[in-house]
């Protein structure tokens, strides 16, 4: 395994909601490492649990033998974030409105709304696979 670079942290989880739990710590090491602010530190941490929680659920649909890629790197202070799963991918330009009026009371829907809502920047790759997120610190 090849060391991540100084600028990058880097977390590998398996597909599994219970995963789910190392987020916090890993969004404190974050917080240790950059010296986030409170307001940062909840500004970084909901977006990106939705993030991995899409994976989980969506991308990689629970299936244990696939994995969660989570990626940081601190470039110019930007922290860029990445999450990628190993499903089929998708098309985030299909995702409907969650403001219109026809999908207010649907129970999904709202997780890439609240990522825009959070990050500076919100960028999907890899055929729907992979989101890529700023923060300017």
């Amino acid at each position: 395994m090849v060391p991540a670079p100084e600028n990058t942290k880097k977390m590998i989880l398996q597909s599994s909601l219970e995963a789910m739990e190392k987020l916090e710590p890993f969004v404190n090491k974050l917080q240790k490492w950059v010296s986030l602010d409170q307001e940062q530190w909840d500004r970084i941490m909901l977006p990106l649990s939705e993030a991995v929680n899409n994976a989980i659920l969506h991308g990689n649909q629970l299936q244990e033998d696939k994995s969660v890629a989570v990626v940081a790197e601190l470039k110019d202070d930007i922290l860029t974030i990445s999450v990628q799963d190993e499903g089929d991918g998708f098309d985030p330009e299909t995702i409907p409105d969650p403001l219109k009026e026809e999908n207010l009371l649907k129970e999904g829907g709202r997780g890439v709304y609240l990522i825009r809502q959070y990050t500076d920047n919100l960028h999907f790759t890899e055929n729907g696979t992979k989101i890529t997120m700023d923060f300017k610190l």
